[in-house]
């Protein structure tokens, strides 16, 4: 497996030279991070046995977000958190895109831009719960803000997993459309859903005082389809909430300085592969690094986090246990002695690397 930290190291000052003028401060940031996780180079963490006199010394990890080395543990709390606040209805996964056209604006200004997005992807799809003959009332929904495609080029949109359910505050009434793990369903039209999309975030950009494209397409796209309970779909989107846009385990050559990395074609799934150079490959991915403190993953309606009381209400009364969806979710593996298999434990941490560790003995 080639590492990440590894091609940073190789290509970097290359990459800095072709793109000094393109790249943010956050890009730095996360290029500093990510080529010092988990080597000699990084902090160290002294760790030991609970059991035996043994102890070890490990290289800490950046714990930047779009470094695939970490935030694993993080990325299981978020999906744990949303699975216990599944709901006995069908799910269905919505995916809103922005035209390329524009793109170079959503560059430009991306805090505003991604923020306006996720706000008006909610607003649409509210608009058309509350509209809906059967819903007639205010949906939850767990949005998450993509920015590459498959082959990593930018390519920014929003994922929203939305149960086909609305809660009537007035009249205090639970409604369902559809049947609850079904394969198959209808949802809303994705034309119309395309349609209000558009207005709304025109309008909104134009709020905001950006300037729109010169030209940008009448006919834009969104995806509407069943994925039963949800759980595959919040899987999904877990995979890039934390760890980056690509897994280590897919880049697959480095030789005379090109990078070849594999991605799966969306509409064949099939593998297919891309070879760039290494500078283009670090592009590749630190055009993806969001703004600082820019929240990805956003919760609306009843799946809020305000809302826990009223889900642990439904759960109870409509007979769903929410810890049957976790069943499946591995644990996080324990960190053992290798000299006696017994439970290991952190001494220090963020300690220097060149730093000397002591004895146990001599403690």
């Amino acid at each position: 497996m080639i590492l990440l930290s590894s091609l940073i190291k190789q290509f970097e000052s290359a990459f800095l030279r072709q793109y000094s003028e393109q790249i943010l401060p956050s890009h730095r940031k996360a290029l500093t991070a990510m080529a010092v996780c988990r080597t000699p180079q990084s902090l160290r963490m002294w760790a030991g046995c609970s059991q035996c006199d043994h102890t070890l010394t490990v290289p800490h990890s950046c714990g930047h977000r779009h470094c695939p080395h970490c935030q694993n543990h993080e990325s299981q709390q978020w999906l744990e958190r949303q699975l216990k606040k599944q709901v006995p209805a069908a799910y269905f996964l919505l995916t809103f895109t922005l035209p390329a056209e524009f793109r170079p604006l959503a560059w430009r200004h991306q805090r505003q831009l991604y923020a306006l997005m996720i706000q008006c992807v909610w607003e649409t799809v509210r608009t058309f719960a509350q509209n809906d003959k059967q819903l007639q009332g205010i949906p939850g929904a767990i949005a998450v803000l993509h920015t590459h495609s498959r082959r990593l080029d930018f390519h920014p949109h929003v994922h929203l997993v939305m149960p086909a359910a609305a809660m009537d505050v007035t009249n205090k009434l639970w409604r369902t459309k559809g049947q609850a793990n079904a394969k198959t369903g209808y949802l809303f039209n994705h034309k119309a859903l395309a349609k209000v999309f558009r207005a709304k975030l025109l309008e909104a950009i134009i709020r905001e005082g950006l300037m729109l494209p010169a030209k940008y397409p009448k006919t834009w796209v969104v995806d509407c389809k069943s994925v039963g309970s949800g759980g595959k779909a919040l899987v999904y989107l877990g995979r890039y909430l934390y760890r980056g846009v690509i897994q280590e385990k897919d880049i697959v050559a480095c030789r005379d300085g090109k990078v070849t990395f594999r991605y799966q074609n969306s509409k064949t799934k099939q593998w297919e592969s891309r070879t760039v150079t290494g500078t283009t490959f670090l592009w590749l991915i630190l055009q993806h690094v969001l703004p600082k403190g820019f929240r990805r993953a956003r919760n609306f309606g009843y799946l809020h986090p305000n809302s826990k009381r009223l889900i642990r209400l439904l759960q109870y009364r409509l007979g769903l246990d929410p810890n049957r969806a976790l069943r499946w979710i591995k644990k996080r593996p324990q960190w053992v002695c290798p000299c006696c298999g017994a439970p290991m434990k952190v001494i220090e941490t963020r300690l220097p690397p060149l730093f000397t560790f002591p004895n146990r003995e001599a403690m």
